[in-house]
């Protein structure tokens, strides 16, 4: 609240006063000007005191980012969604409302990505239209993406409070309703410790360098500190409110450490001295399950699919394969033909061979996770496979349907059954999605 005093003083001077009470007036107005401000500033100050204790015990302003997105013109938001039954679950000290779903009921996924604008934009008829027409059953969508900024008005307090609700998908719940009326499985994407937006706001969350200056990237940007509770609860608060609205599933992306730049010289603070990095990412993997798992949604993560068989990546960016998949419903490699170095899996051009690229790597991954003892859980395995063209590697070829088939065959003759596509700009090949 803020209060605006003034005062206006009019004064006339008449030519028989003499100067002596025009003095002595100015210095009675003076003393009685300087009383009324220390009033009036008591007043403020205990006023203020005031408001900011109810502030204490309120939420927070529901305030909107000014950032307008792409199929986002209004920039309205749309009213907190209240679903039934709601039973409740506390973290970072906080009582949130969630949706209990029932028995979990797993489907064998066949499914595209879909990024936030394109989800709450006219281009999602088209997508739908492909699961109407193919074996495609499932959209991960963006909720939280790679630059930090969630898609939809949720009711959390860190993102209103440093504008991070971009509100590019306008009406959430009805999108649910809408995608759920058709069977499309929706799972919800939630880029993890890659966070610009977040980095930028909270220092005190991010990754810096020794020096106390924020660590960036390769590409300039910053990163959320993964030995940071702070950081988890925040995800997993995005998480459970994806889970109030309806999404079957939560998938983190980005579960891992940023590699670029001068990541070696980063300070993760003191922990990092006695948590390696794949304790960490295992321990949050491990919290982030036992939180979600209750509410009814299965959880799955994105890893790199080179830690499938090199330990040396694996300890680079966090990623254990087998004891996340002990964590998780759904491990999820990215196994993208045009990601593989020359001669990995003894073959020389990996993105010249899609089937036999994927068939070598998830074979790869049959062998490793059998080293999880018979009774303990592990993760079903769910590949992300490339629907794109890597114009960027020297030895690469055009991708389209018949490749896109060639990487669904390796996936079946390695006794797999799911899959996902990748597509930055959501445009799939329909022609490698039809069953022969």
């Amino acid at each position: 609240m803020y209060i605006n005093y003034e005062r206006s003083y009019k004064r006339r001077r008449r030519g028989n006063h003499k100067w002596w009470l025009v003095i002595i007036a100015a210095i009675i107005v003076i003393g009685l000007g300087f009383a009324a401000f220390y009033i009036i500033k008591t007043k403020i100050n205990t006023e203020k005191q005031d408001i900011e204790s109810t502030q204490e015990q309120t939420p927070k302003e529901n305030k909107q980012n000014p950032i307008k997105l792409a199929n986002n013109k209004d920039n309205q938001r749309t009213p907190q969604v209240t679903l039934s039954p709601t039973p409740t679950i506390s973290f970072a000290n906080e009582t949130k409302e969630v949706v209990q779903n029932g028995s979990r009921k797993p489907v064998k996924v066949k499914g595209i990505y879909v990024t936030a604008p394109v989800a709450g934009g006219d281009l999602l008829d088209e997508l739908v239209n492909i699961a109407d027409t193919t074996e495609i059953n499932a959209m991960v969508i963006d909720i939280k993406d790679d630059l930090g900024k969630i898609s939809f008005s949720m009711d959390s307090a860190i993102a209103q409070e440093i504008g991070a609700v971009s509100n590019t998908i306008s009406d959430m719940e009805t999108l649910v309703t809408t995608l759920k009326d058709k069977n499309i499985y929706l799972i919800a994407r939630i880029v993890a410790f890659k966070d610009p937006y977040l980095a930028e706001q909270r220092m005190d969350l991010a990754i810096k360098n020794q020096d106390g200056s924020l660590y960036r990237d390769n590409n300039g940007e910053g990163w959320v500190n993964p030995y940071n509770r702070e950081v988890w609860d925040y995800l997993v608060e995005i998480a459970t409110q994806a889970a109030v609205i309806g999404f079957d599933e939560i998938q983190f992306d980005y579960i891992r450490f940023s590699t670029g730049g001068e990541i070696s010289k980063a300070d993760f603070g003191t922990e990092a001295k006695t948590k390696s990095k794949e304790d960490i990412i295992i321990e949050f993997t491990k919290y982030a399950y036992e939180r979600l798992k209750p509410l009814g949604v299965f959880v799955s993560a994105d890893v790199y699919g080179t830690i499938i068989n090199s330990s040396i990546d694996a300890g680079l960016v966090g990623q254990n394969y087998v004891e996340m998949s002990k964590y998780l419903d759904y491990i999820c490699p990215m196994i993208y033909p045009s990601h593989f170095g020359e001669g990995n899996y003894g073959i020389e051009h990996p993105d010249l061979e899609p089937f036999n690229i994927i068939n070598k790597a998830l074979i790869a991954s049959k062998t490793k996770l059998d080293q999880i003892p018979e009774g303990i859980h592990r993760a079903v395995v769910r590949p992300w496979l490339q629907d794109f063209t890597a114009t960027w590697i020297e030895n690469h070829i055009v991708y389209g349907g018949k490749e896109l088939k060639e990487q669904i065959k390796g996936v079946y003759e390695a006794g797999y059954e799911e899959w996902l596509l990748w597509n930055a700009v959501c445009n799939y090949s329909e022609d490698g999605l039809i069953e022969d």
